[in-house]
């Protein structure tokens, strides 16, 4: 098997993403690679009004302050990766990046940049015409990576009659009555 040298973690905040930060966080240790924790900040953070009186005037508006989203996103992947300090210690080394753009393909541009060998997700499950046409991130990003994408999925919660003899109420196969 190929020794894992660099393994790239997208975080998105939430507890799906967070399953495969700390699967991330033991392989790292296991294989004694670098560990890059990718946030890619929602650009729409950065829309603002400027206009003393609030209506949108074409010389009043000034630029998207950028800095100040990607200070947040920061300060929110800070506060994402707090309980998972003790783990991201086993790590050779463990850096972050938070870039902004479109998440696939800003998720395969940094993997290629940073020449990662591995990328560790962990999808939703999506159900709808959106994911139907569009599908996941996680499918665009495996679609276009550079190198291979794991995929951690939570388990299904079993329903109670699974793996149960289910009774049967009527006869099978039905019998027909004598009577015509």
């Amino acid at each position: 098997m190929k020794h894992l040298k660099k393994i790239l973690v997208p975080t998105d905040l939430s507890e799906h993403s967070r399953r495969a930060l700390s699967y991330g966080c033991w392989l790292a240790a296991e294989e004694r690679s670098s560990l890059v924790i990718l946030h890619v900040a929602n650009e729409l953070a950065a829309w603002e009004l400027y206009s003393e009186d609030l209506v949108f005037l074409a010389g009043n508006e000034k630029p998207w302050p950028l800095d100040r989203v990607l200070a947040e996103a920061s300060l929110d992947l800070n506060r994402f990766l707090e309980p998972s300090l003790p783990n991201l210690k086993d790590a050779a080394t463990a850096t972050k990046r938070i870039v902004l753009g479109p998440v696939p393909q800003q998720i395969v541009t940094v993997a290629e940049e940073e020449k990662t060998d591995l990328i560790i997700m962990s999808p939703r499950r999506h159900r709808g015409l959106r994911h139907l046409f569009l599908g996941g991130v996680t499918d665009r990003v495996m679609r276009l990576s550079p190198c291979p994408v794991l995929s951690i999925t939570p388990l299904l919660p079993s329903a109670s009659w699974r793996g149960k003899s289910v009774p049967l109420f009527f006869p099978w196969p039905p019998q027909r009555s004598a009577e015509i």
